[in-house]
């Protein structure tokens, strides 16, 4: 599910007009039901008795009533009174949404905050009908909204676990823990069979075997809900579950997030459907469409798909919810009406910010038949079932709030089984691992002593990069753990940042890898593991030279090229993102006394790892399901090197900022009285320093970065040499996106390639506003920039008084003839 307001490419969206929202675009996206295939939502799903409560209260529910269950608002947006004007039937709480505004809530507080809407919600209405809320929440690797909870590997290390039995485990814990913070219904499973691994989710795909995620949808369902039965709720240590994304999100092209499958109906169903039947069977109660498109038609206003498909052949008895604003993606619709996807089968849209004018619009389509009766009675009818289900009414009340269930040892523990299961091994020449008891260690990497990187995104706030050792009090870094095993064990560890040493150890461990990022901005260009400023090789390479034995512990959401790295190392360990419980890595990595391990290696690879940095993965350097364990005798010889890829072509040079952060390979820095430093490492202002940086929502959630000078300072944007020649031989021009947030009487300049230009004058036109400036790329050649060789992309300098929050920075054509800002003095 996504965390921020949508963000529409205005090219899909012009793309997107051409077609119509359903199966009738053309024969190219037509589907065939009778090629799908057939399942069932169990009976226990309902019962004739509940079935005739629907009944009853359909014929006493006003059409405001019934349109209010169709909408689902986020918390950053509604409060509970709200719900005395406006009936909706489901609240959500996005990744960067906490209790009032605190994303570091306790279990109990969003207990309370639950409870506060769901209160409002059962205040009858003249009618006499109340219908109270469900509430939602994306807890997709543990219930990773709250600090102190049990977080689990995302999928893709799931994957390689290959447990069905542990998924269902964890399905359970997850469930305990959901519902001891009060809230009934996940975001959860995902069901995505990532094919291009340059997708930002890939982490979020359990494997590229459609039969293994069948397996393990069904488990987690299971373990997320339980099994249904006739007559009975769920009970109060389990919720609802959610397959996503309906369908083939993972099968985009080129691995675009939200983009479109161009697959013909076959593979469609053969690579990307088989974990809905499995989950429908096990009783799946809701379903999210996809973001995504199958031939050009978006799935939220699919009918073929939704309605032919998933309800009629697949059997699904639930709900269809839809993801953050997708239904403004469907043809002809805004966030704010959008018939076509109920018409095509959505129960639910997730309307978090647009809820109010959604809710409008939707009643007047209900009312003048647009949407019909029998539709919007069926959607109606589907939501009461799960709520039922899930015992929210009255009668069978169910309370979930037993806030102890949070973060136990018993939990904690099965999340470390599952760390341990999910390390896969690809390098162990020499046996250098496990590390000996007695031995001298020293840890270091960017990885080491950071629980943000080993978490990853969708960990306390949506994107997870301002995750703290403090979030996780019961868990573990994997420095902590390390250290504590080989202390345990009679050795001696030592962390250092920079990788240096007084005495010689006997082993380094070089903790490295992505850092946390979730959805499309985990989107990449090429597989290549740090294409420019190789630092962590440069860290493998200089300890290998001082003849230590070198252990790689690698942190990503996906394989990635990483051939140099593999071979600058004497063991290499897939770590994927772990979670918290740091201590399940060590329990593999360190003997004890007895010079055995507590766990050994039993992961292997979910989806093939590349021999270059090309991606789909077509000849793999190692296969899905390989896996070295410890007395394995395999010597892996030196890789090649070779890129397989014009990695100059591949780098990003057009689009500097956008999404709230610097595109790779541009990097955002901040020079003031406090010297040089990146953004993203130094959000605040430095001691002396005369900016400071935040990351703020503005269109979207945290798409953009909010700045205010207190004295003079330079923004800018830098990276290797971009060849922009051919953008300047196409009329291209500099664009910049931002809000104006305080002019300032100061002189603003901006500057490409060295060559500065004064925007005093927009600046003071468009204060307070969000605004475009752009400057033909032609002006900064003729002051003198050198095009072929830019390195600085943006700078803009400015003095107290002035604040800006920056959109979107790129070089885009312009048809139009532009004229060049004054020359800065």
């Amino acid at each position: 599910m996504r965390r921020q307001a949508m963000v529409i490419a205005a090219a899909l969206l012009l793309a997107g007009t051409a077609m119509a929202a359903t199966q009738d675009a053309g024969e190219a996206a037509a589907v065939h039901p009778e090629l799908w295939p057939a399942a069932k939502s169990p009976a226990a799903i309902t019962d004739a008795a509940t079935e005739a409560r629907i009944d009853a209260l359909l014929k006493k529910m006003t059409v405001e009533q019934k349109v209010g269950q169709l909408i689902q608002g986020d918390i950053s947006t509604i409060t509970p009174k709200d719900l005395e004007t406006w009936p909706l039937g489901s609240i959500l709480a996005g990744g960067n949404s906490g209790p009032n505004g605190n994303e570091r809530s306790s279990a109990a507080d969003w207990a309370k905050l639950v409870g506060e809407f769901r209160s409002v919600s059962m205040k009858p209405q003249a009618n006499g009908v109340a219908i109270p809320i469900i509430f939602g929440v994306d807890a997709v690797h543990g219930h990773n909204n709250i600090p102190g909870a049990t977080l689990f590997p995302h999928n893709i290390g799931l994957g390689a676990a290959r447990d069905p039995e542990l998924i269902q485990r964890i399905g359970a814990v997850t469930a305990a823990e959901i519902a001891g913070s009060g809230i009934e219904w996940t975001f959860a499973p995902t069901l995505a069979v990532p094919q291009d691994l340059r997708w930002g989710r890939s982490y979020e795909g359990y494997a590229a075997d459609p039969k293994l995620v069948a397996d393990y949808a069904k488990a987690m369902v299971l373990g997320l809900q339980g099994p249904l039965a006739a007559g009975k709720t769920v009970d109060a240590s389990h919720v609802a579950a959610t397959a996503k994304h309906f369908l083939a999100d993972g099968g985009t092209f080129e691995g675009k997030d939200q983009g479109d499958a161009k697959v013909d109906e076959k593979e469609l169903i053969a690579k990307h459907a088989m974990g809905y039947p499995a989950a429908i069977d096990a009783g799946a109660l809701t379903v999210m469409a996809s973001f995504s498109s199958w031939q050009g038609v978006k799935h939220h206003g699919n009918k073929g798909l939704l309605t032919d498909a998933l309800k009629t052949k697949m059997g699904f008895e639930g709900f269809v919810v839809g993801d953050w604003n997708g239904h403004g993606q469907v043809a002809g619709c805004s966030v704010t009406d959008c018939a076509q996807s109920i018409n095509a089968g959505l129960d639910m849209f997730m309307a978090p910010d647009s809820w109010k004018g959604l809710y409008e619009t939707t009643l007047k389509q209900a009312k003048d038949g647009t949407i019909p009766v029998a539709r919007l009675d069926d959607a109606v009818r589907r939501i009461l079932r799960v709520k039922y289900k899930l015992g929210l009414f009255p009668e069978g009340h169910v309370d979930r709030s037993a806030v102890k269930a949070v973060g136990t040892p018993e939990h904690l523990a099965v999340a470390r089984e599952a760390v341990a299961k999910s390390l896969v091994l690809l390098k162990n020449n020499g046996n250098i691992l496990p590390v000996k008891p007695g031995a001298r260690v020293l840890v270091t990497g960017p990885g080491a002593d950071n629980m943000a990187m080993q978490s990853g995104g969708w960990t306390i706030s949506w994107q997870g990069t301002d995750v703290v050792r403090s979030d996780f009090p019961n868990g573990q870094t994997i420095w902590e753990a390390l250290d504590k095993s080989v202390r345990d064990a009679g050795g001696v560890a030592t962390l250092s940042e920079a990788g240096v040493f007084k005495e010689k150890p006997d082993v380094a461990i070089v903790v490295f890898g992505e850092a946390p990022y979730a959805e499309f901005q985990g989107d990449v260009a090429t597989l290549d593991y740090q294409p420019t400023e190789a630092t962590d090789l440069a860290t493998l390479k200089k300890l290998k030279a001082a003849g230590i034995p070198v252990v790689a512990l690698f942190l990503s959401g996906r394989p990635m090229f990483t051939n140099p790295e593999i071979n600058a190392a004497d063991a290499f360990v897939a770590s994927w993102l772990p979670g918290s419980q740091g201590a399940g890595v060590a329990d593999v990595l360190v003997a004890g006394k007895d010079g055995k391990t507590a766990r050994g290696f039993t992961g292997t690879l979910p989806f093939a790892w590349p021999s270059d940095a090309r991606s789909p993965v077509e000849n793999p350097q190692f296969a899905v399901g390989y896996g070295l364990k410890y007395g394995d005798t395999t010597t892996v010889p030196q890789l090649s090197e070779e890129l397989g890829v014009d990695i100059s072509a591949a780098l990003n040079v057009e689009n500097f900022f956008s999404g709230g952060r610097a595109r790779a390979p541009w990097v955002l820095s901040i020079t003031d009285a406090g010297g040089k430093r990146p953004v993203e490492s130094a959000p605040i202002a430095s001691p002396g320093g005369m900016i400071a940086a935040r990351s703020v929502d503005v269109r979207a959630q945290e798409d953009g970065k909010s700045f205010t000078w207190t004295g003079p300072a330079t923004l800018e944007l830098t990276g290797p040499y971009a060849d922009l020649s051919r953008q300047l031989g196409n009329s291209f021009a500099l664009r910049v996106d931002w809000r104006i947030d305080a002019a300032g009487s100061a002189p603003v300049s901006l500057a490409l390639g060295g060559k500065a230009f004064d925007i005093s004058a927009a600046v003071k036109a468009a204060a307070g506003q969000v605004s475009t400036i752009k400057v033909p790329l032609r002006c900064f050649a003729d002051a003198g920039a050198n095009l072929r060789q830019v390195d600085n992309a943006v700078t803009v300098k400015a003095d107290k008084g002035f604040a800006a929050t920056l959109l979107n920075t790129n070089v885009e054509a312009v048809g139009e003839n532009l004229p060049c800002p004054p020359a800065a003095k």
